[in-house]
Order: structure tokens, then sequence, then C-alpha cells
């Protein structure tokens, strides 16, 4: 196979482009990608999405040393250049020979996107980039706050509230946690055995889709074979413990993962999905599509703190229900291994923000549980203010009507996957 030169590939320049426009305007890193990266496939754009999220992901730790390196800030592009560069080299084993090609890659690069000041720049300034990379060390467990935020790449302020609500330890291995790439996990749906590339894990039904194999999993989630989804979803599902032929509730269903995991968890019985009007329900009807001939889906649109029975009634739905999910929009902090830029655009007072909406959407569901049935509160965030205290708020306010059964808290990395949380409460 001949060599990928400057000229041959098309991943690394166009992931130059999307990681320009998003420190140029910070925009959703899953928008980006999805818009800047459509005129690639396959292996490419793999590659690209790669790249810039190595740039997420490092960002920190190597504008910290460019700050050093370059008294100027450099216009968008040439600033891409070099943290993507730095990116790479950071990901890069410890041989000096490919750091080195690294660095000539980059150059090469360059002489087709940047003037000729502008490659000199980035000619030396990336040589010099790699000598500092190699030679940082990870502080030690007592270090400050503001140096594990420099080489974790982590705000400064979050990584002081992790060490005060985990301790340093944990906190510690969260940062580096959030620093690996992400594992693709994959939800096998059928009763046919699954292909032996497809890697067993410890969660019953997921398996690990290993690095590369993208064209072989596309016909299966065209088949509807496989769900791409974290083993840390199953916790909440899990706690509503399904039985077939139930009507359940599912608010806040968008783009449909639980929902499908729910039908497929019961094979016959109904799913009620309840999400806001927008782009994201294209996706939710798709899922709901793909649900197990013997249930039944149903789309209701609205907000579940305004809906009525009558919007219920309409479509010849019960107003009350046995078993209700309540996925609530949150900081996403347990999931900042695979959404990177999740950590740069939390500000410290979103936790509290998000607290009075999800106790909110808790109290407007729970008025749709029936006597006696399940409501499981579930957020992917660590915080406990998001969590335990929303859970402990509307029990207080409940007034005895519902108790909490149980509830599990997934915090990587010593669950092996994504950070969840997940309440089962049940109405008397």
């Amino acid at each position: 196979m001949a060599e990928t030169t400057p000229e041959t590939e098309p991943a690394w320049p166009a992931a130059i482009q999307a990681v320009s426009r998003w420190l140029e305007r910070g925009e959703r890193l899953d928008t980006l990608l999805e818009t800047r990266l459509h005129g690639l496939a396959g292996a490419e754009r793999a590659r690209a999405q790669q790249l810039v999220l190595g740039v997420a992901r490092h960002l920190g730790r190597i504008e910290v040393v460019l700050r050093r390196l370059v008294p100027r800030q450099p216009r968008p592009l040439a600033r891409a250049v070099l943290v993507m560069t730095g990116a790479e080299l950071i990901a890069a084993d410890e041989s000096e020979g490919r750091r080195a090609k690294i660095v000539h890659h980059a150059v090469g690069q360059a002489k087709s996107l940047l003037s000729s000041p502008e490659v000199k720049l980035i000619n030396a300034v990336a040589r010099k980039l790699a000598g500092v990379l190699a030679a940082q060390t990870e502080p030690a467990v007592g270090a400050s706050a503001a140096e594990w935020s420099e080489f974790f790449s982590h705000p400064v302020w979050l990584v002081e509230r992790w060490r005060g609500q985990f301790g340093d330890d944990a906190a510690r291995a969260l940062l580096a946690w959030d620093q690996t790439p992400g594992v693709m996990h994959a939800r096998w749906r059928t009763v046919e055995a699954p292909p032996e590339w497809l890697q067993p894990t410890g969660w019953p039904g997921f398996f690990e889709a290993p690095a590369g194999r993208w064209a072989d999993l596309e016909p299966l989630l065209a088949a509807g074979k496989i769900y791409l989804q974290d083993p840390s979803t199953r916790h909440a599902v899990g706690l509503l413990a399904l039985q077939p032929g139930e009507t359940v509730l599912d608010v806040g269903a968008a783009p449909g993962g639980k929902s499908l995991s729910i039908a497929d968890a019961m094979q016959r019985g109904q799913v009620v999905a309840v999400d806001l009007p927008g782009e994201r329900l294209g996706r939710l009807r798709e899922n709901l599509a793909r649900a197990p001939a013997g249930v039944k889906t149903t789309l209701v649109e609205g907000d579940v703190r305004r809906l009525n029975a009558d919007a219920f009634r309409a479509q010849g739905l019960p107003e009350k229900f046995s078993a209700v999910l309540l996925d609530a929009p949150c900081s996403n902090s347990g999931v900042i291994r695979h959404r990177v830029d999740v950590k740069w655009r939390l500000q410290p007072g979103d936790f509290a923000r998000h607290a009075r909406q999800q106790l909110e959407l808790l109290t407007a569901a729970a008025r749709l549980v029936a006597p006696g049935g399940r409501l499981v509160y579930s957020t992917c965030s660590l915080d406990p203010e998001e969590n335990e205290r929303v859970a402990a708020a509307f029990l207080a306010a409940a007034g005895g009507e519902f108790t909490l059964e149980t509830q599990v808290l997934s915090r990587p990395p010593e669950s092996k996957c994504d950070g969840a949380a997940a309440f089962l409460l049940k109405k008397k």
C-alpha cells in the first residue's frame, strides 16, 4: 500500500478546517463533525474525527505550552495546525522517529494551507512543541489543581469540584479516564449469534466494536441488528423491571436509544415516547420504527411539564402508566470521554441550573405514574447536585407519595464505562 502524503490524504486538511472553525466559533463538536466532515467516508472520516476529538481532548495541555512558545496568537487556521500537531504528538508512542514524522507531516500539510511565514512558524514551533510534550510527566497525587488542570486538560474549577466531591485519588483517576479515547460499544439486538470480530464484554448483550471496523458495522446498523450504546445505559432500563405487555412511558426520549432498549426488553407491549418538537425527533422516529414487531410505539410531542391528559387521550393512550422513565437533560459530566468538548462548554453554574430543571421534569413525570407504579430518574452526570440531591428534593416535596427503592451510581473508571446515575422511585 502506498504511503499517505499531504497531497493524497483528505482527512488531515478536513480535520484542520473543522478544528479552526471550532477554535474560532466554539460550535458543538457533534454538530461540527456532522456538517464539516460530510464529504469524507469510511476510514478517512474516522481518522478525521479522531484527529478533531484528540484536539478537544488535549487542548488545555497543548495551549499552555504554545503560550510559552508563541508570543502572539496566530490566526485560527495556523493555530489549528499547531494544536492538532500537539494532539498527535501526545497520542503517539515515545519514539523520537515517530514524533519527527508527525512534525514533518504537519509542515508538509501547512504548505498547502498557510502562507510562507506561517509555514516557517509551524516548522519552528512544532519541533519545540514535540520536545516539551515528550519531557512532560504526569503530576503527582498531591499536585495543585492548576497542575492537574494543565496536564489533564480540564478547567481548574472542575478539577477542584471533583477533588472536593470524590477525593484526590478518585478525581485524578477520573481526569485520566477522560483523556483516553472512548471505546465504541454496541448492543446486540437479535437472537442470532453476533460476528466474532465484535468483542464480548462483562455486560450481557453489549460488545466492543474494534477500531477500523466501521465498514462492517454499517450494514449491521442498517439492518437493525445492533445499536451503538454505552453499557451505562443499561442501569436505567434495568431498574424499571419491565414486564411483557406493559405500556411504558419514556420522557425526554430523543434520540431513542433507551426507548429501543425498553422495547427490546419487553418484546411485546407499548412504548410511548415524549419529547420536545425539534430536529432530534427525526432520529427518535427512526429508532422507534426499529422496535420489535410485538411492541407498538407512539410519539407524543410536547414538554412534559405542560402536557395534560388530553394530549394522551387524543392518541388513545392511558393517562397514567405503570412504568415511567425520565432520562433528564444534564451536564453530561459522566460522558466527557466520548463528548470531549463538554468540559470546555460547562460553567460552574450549570449544575444548579440543570438541577432546577430536572426537579421540574421529575415532578411532572411523577404525575403520570399510576398507583403502585415505578418511576426511574436517570442522568449521565456524575454530580451529586444533579443526582442524589434532585432525588432527595423530589422525595421531600412528594410528601411520602413516593419511596426510593434503589439507586445505581456508575462512576468511571471503576465502572469501566460511562458515568451515569439511576434512581428507582415507587408510587404508593
